[in-house]
């Protein structure tokens, strides 16, 4: 599989709010209404861009994955699950087109996150996942992500995952 790997655009904003939409309603139809069932503004996605930088996967023209990185922690996670870090950097939003997932895209995606990660530069990569059937977590882990602990924020619950970087393990 041949797709670029850039920030996004301001242009993109539409597309991506289009994207993260259309892979809430897939994770719905699959498996029914839950954390995962919202809907995706343009005006939150232009927000998200503003506070952290947001990255898109293309295949050719057409937008195929998107995450976002910030070194902000989110609300959602407790810090005490994690190694000690002196520079996390914290994976959000990542969303792969419904018609594109289980051809490698989101596995790309986490491979370029953890090459910028290091360039950053970043000790360690940070995210959660849903812990539900429609969560993400068997994914993260076989990507290389080592789940560090569970924890439930407004009563969703949750897998905290991190990969450390340039720390001699092989990352």
């Amino acid at each position: 599989m041949n797709f670029s790997f850039s920030p996004a655009a301001l242009a993109d904003a539409p597309a991506l709010a289009s994207l993260h939409t259309a892979a809430a309603e897939e994770l719905t139809r699959r498996y029914g209404k839950g954390p995962w069932s919202m809907n995706t503004s343009e005006k939150g996605v232009l927000h998200a861009m503003r506070t952290s930088q947001v990255f898109v996967a293309r295949d050719g023209a057409e937008l195929v994955g998107t995450l976002r990185l910030t070194t902000t922690k989110p609300w959602a996670i407790d810090i005490k699950y994690f190694a000690q870090a002196g520079r996390p950097l914290y994976l959000l939003s990542m969303a792969i087109a419904p018609s594109r997932q289980r051809q490698g895209v989101g596995r790309r995606c986490l491979e370029e996150a953890k090459r910028l990660a290091r360039a950053w530069p970043a000790d360690c990569l940070r995210l959660d996942a849903y812990d539900a059937v429609a969560g993400a977590g068997a994914f993260y882990a076989r990507c290389g992500f080592k789940e560090v602990g569970r924890n439930t924020y407004r009563a969703v619950p949750l897998i905290y995952f991190e990969a450390l970087l340039n720390s001699g393990n092989g990352e």
